[in-house]
């Protein structure tokens, strides 16, 4: 059997969606969607004739069909205490919209949360050792939260909150950043690898200055190993000769 033939007869993995956190499982079914050529017919349905023909064309069949996979994708991606909802649906954008008008709201609850989130957005703030990683990670989870309720932020809002919010630990590279970069075209995927390659250094940095340090104590400890040997083997002498200088004086 060919790779692509696996390929295509592989069933695709459902993300379940349990009634938290809408708008990630909402993306990831976007994706699903789009990868089996299917959201144009979830995202804007397709006509179905008033009345329904005794030999329905090409393009309806295949329409009916890409509809009643997404359907069935959508009721497989949901959990069995939030499927009731949807049960009647006939068609994927029905159950789409259900399931988007109440768990992502209507227009005064994405108000509320986009203002929320605004700001959350302007209060964030690096901590002092926070890692880098961390910290870009929960500033892409509110954007994408932001995004996903319609919310439209430039990438370039996004670099200089970022630039004014880390700690001092990363003033020199902000710096340089500001210095090399036209900040209005500089992405917030390309500051993020400048910032991640940036605590690499530092950490690098830091791992050899211990390396360095415990070396110079492992040094000194020998050289300390050394001098306490010598000190012994001298007063081994000493008290040899003493002994040799008792014996003549006892012979004589």
């Amino acid at each position: 059997m060919s790779i692509n033939s696996i390929t295509r007869n592989s069933q695709p993995s459902i993300p379940i969606f349990k009634g938290e956190k809408y708008h990630l499982w909402s993306v990831k079914m976007q994706t699903l969607f789009k990868s089996q050529e299917l959201w144009d017919i979830v995202e804007c349905g397709y006509e179905e004739p008033n009345e329904s023909p005794a030999e329905p064309n090409q393009k309806l069949r295949e329409n009916r069909k890409k509809d009643a996979k997404a359907l069935c994708f959508i009721q497989s991606a949901v959990d069995d205490d939030i499927f009731p909802r949807i049960s009647t649906a006939k068609t994927s954008k029905d159950a789409w919209e259900i399931i988007k008008h109440e768990y992502r709201g209507d227009k005064k609850v994405i108000s509320v949360k986009l203002q929320f989130l605004r700001s959350e957005f302007e209060s964030l703030q690096m901590k002092d050792k926070e890692p880098i990683q961390g910290y870009l990670s929960k500033v892409s989870a509110i954007i994408n939260q932001m995004k996903s309720y319609g919310e439209e932020i430039s990438s370039q809002a996004i670099v200089s909150k970022v630039l004014r919010s880390l700690n001092p630990s990363f003033d020199n590279v902000v710096a340089a950043i500001e210095e090399s970069k036209d900040l209005s075209t500089y992405t917030f995927d390309e500051l993020m690898c400048s910032l991640l390659s940036h605590e690499v250094r530092i950490k690098k940095s830091k791992d050899e200055e211990v390396e360095e340090k415990a070396f110079q104590v492992q040094g000194q400890e020998m050289v300390e190993v050394e001098v306490e040997v010598k000190v012994v083997v001298v007063m081994v002498e000493v008290l040899m000769v003493a002994v040799v200088v008792e014996k003549k004086v006892v012979v004589v």
